[in-house]
């Protein structure tokens, strides 16, 4: 993808799929993956950086003689995923106007 993913962009895309279900770092870099191109090594500074603000905490559980480490999204998580998805709405909506609609850019640059 050409577009640049910025941290809010990927700060909601964590969020959402957490917002599913509760998945360790592999599987939530996968889901992630599936949407946008990420490393790993990117996600999980992400994943810190939520943890800080209180909007994933973690939890170890056993799997085959190793813990795996499971982040599980928080109110304080939610009430952000709700506020990004607002933001986006209105973010898409813009831009959807503006690529889509070449008569409302226009009118906007050539006011009547």
């Amino acid at each position: 993808m050409v577009f640049q993913l910025g941290a809010p962009l990927l700060d909601a895309c964590v969020l959402a799929v957490l917002s599913q279900q509760d998945a360790y770092g592999y599987v939530l870099t996968q889901s992630v993956q599936n949407v946008i191109d990420i490393s790993e090594s990117t996600l999980y500074p992400v994943l810190r950086r939520l943890q800080k603000e209180g909007c994933l905490v973690t939890y170890d559980q056993p799997y085959m003689g190793r813990n795996r480490r499971y982040y599980k999204i928080t109110e304080t998580g939610l009430s952000k995923l709700d506020y990004y998805r607002k933001e986006w709405k209105e973010f898409t909506s813009r831009i959807d106007t503006l690529l889509g609609d070449t008569q409302l850019v226009t009118s906007m640059n050539h006011p009547k």
